[in-house]
């Protein structure tokens, strides 16, 4: 290829590699480096020495998209599996399936209500008199009342957020998951699956391609820019700057991981939604890889937290306070020239698997474009304001 560049790429989780491959794929020279001993970041997966069952070690990662695109492209790197999230959650000495769907209503009002009668009985809880909800308290409140948001939403965020819901935007309770049917699939995506040999090998199979080089253990630095024609930087966006202005907010989680020689809880995900509990779920893992056969557990208790600067950032925080700040990063970062900052961390945005992907070969197809049509390649290519 006569336009063949020369690019970085910082980050070797499913951003950059999309990313990497894509533009490999058109002939570019593609480097990528990241700062940890293995690819597939947040999503990387591995065996548990123990118990041979795959784990996924920074907590589980389910794929679910209505992109058919974006299934397709996953599918050309990995064998999906049929997977169904079906998520349980203890509260007050009883376990309800979540999303809140009819069998969660009657049970936990003792009834048995038709989906007409459920619907009546969720309006007469409900909170009328809100509007127009503008907190994450006033939002579930309004849509389904003081008892159902109490046990099954208000200790589990404070958990998961270390704040009060009162505090919280109703952004985040964008859409209330109520179901007036005995519908339990957690997520109603039209695909849904799990790879059947972990994230790991789908991002390793990515990065396969005699254009790109990859490697690990290895943080940026300047030096690294040297004669490349674009850097693509997955990586915090304060990180680029020094943390200047102040670090972005992150919620960050712990895991306390232990095994069992028998079946521990019976499914994938249970939530405890009681604050009096300091975890927010344990997961079992086996679950998540229906189609083996382990007679053991191996799970994660998790525990949500601050995120703090030695720590692996997992939630963006998007508050009042960091969007200000993320303002002042972001002033900096669209002078730059030759750079483009993308996935999780670059745009500080939480973002689905799905999403990502579908992102990541978005700003490839821009700077394939851009090189065609001798335009600039924009520093982001969504709106991360």
């Amino acid at each position: 290829m006569n336009n063949s560049k020369n690019i970085l790429i910082v980050g070797a989780g499913f951003t950059g590699a999309v990313i990497g491959r894509k533009l490999a794929e058109h002939g570019h020279q593609i480097r990528i480096i990241d700062s940890r001993s293995h690819v597939a970041g947040n999503c990387y997966s591995e065996r548990d020495e123990k118990s041979g069952i795959m784990v996924h070690t920074y907590g589980p990662h389910i794929f679910h998209t209505d992109n058919h695109d974006v299934w397709e492209y996953l599918n050309r790197f990995t064998e999906m599996m049929p997977y169904v999230n079906r998520v349980k959650t203890t509260v007050n000495g009883q376990v309800f399936s979540l999303p809140i769907n009819l069998h969660t209503i009657n049970q936990f009002f003792n009834t048995t209500c038709s989906p007409s009668e459920a619907r009546k009985l969720i309006e007469s809880k409900s909170d009328q008199s809100i509007n127009d909800p503008q907190t994450f308290e006033e939002q579930a409140l309004r849509f389904v009342g003081k008892e159902l948001y109490e046990a099954f939403f208000k200790g589990y965020t404070i958990k998961q957020w270390g704040m009060s819901p009162a505090e919280l935007p109703a952004s985040i309770l964008k859409r209330l998951p109520v179901r007036f049917n005995y519908d339990d699939n957690y997520f109603s995506h039209k695909y849904q699956g799990m790879p059947k040999h972990g994230y790991t090998p789908i991002i390793e199979n990515i990065l396969n391609h005699p254009n790109i080089v990859v490697e690990l253990e290895h943080s940026y630095s300047a030096s690294d820019s040297d004669g490349i024609d674009h850097l693509f930087f997955t990586g915090p966006l304060d990180s680029w700057y020094d943390y200047k202005f102040g670090r972005l907010g992150y919620r960050t989680l712990d895991f306390e991981k232990f095994h069992t020689e028998d079946d521990f809880q019976g499914t994938a995900v249970m939530n405890y939604g009681e604050e009096e509990i300091p975890f927010t779920r344990i997961t079992d893992h086996k679950y998540f890889s229906p189609w083996e056969e382990h007679k053991g557990s191996v799970c994660y208790r998790e525990f949500s937290r601050t995120c703090m600067p030695n720590d692996t950032p997992y939630y963006p925080i998007r508050q009042m306070g960091e969007m200000e700040l993320l303002n002042k990063y972001l002033n900096l970062a669209e002078q730059e020239k030759n750079i483009s900052f993308a996935g999780r961390l670059g745009t500080y945005r939480y973002l689905d698997m799905d999403v990502t992907i579908a992102e990541a070969l978005h700003m490839a197809n821009i700077y394939i474009d851009s090189l065609d049509k001798g335009t600039e390649m924009p520093v982001f290519t969504v709106n991360v304001r």
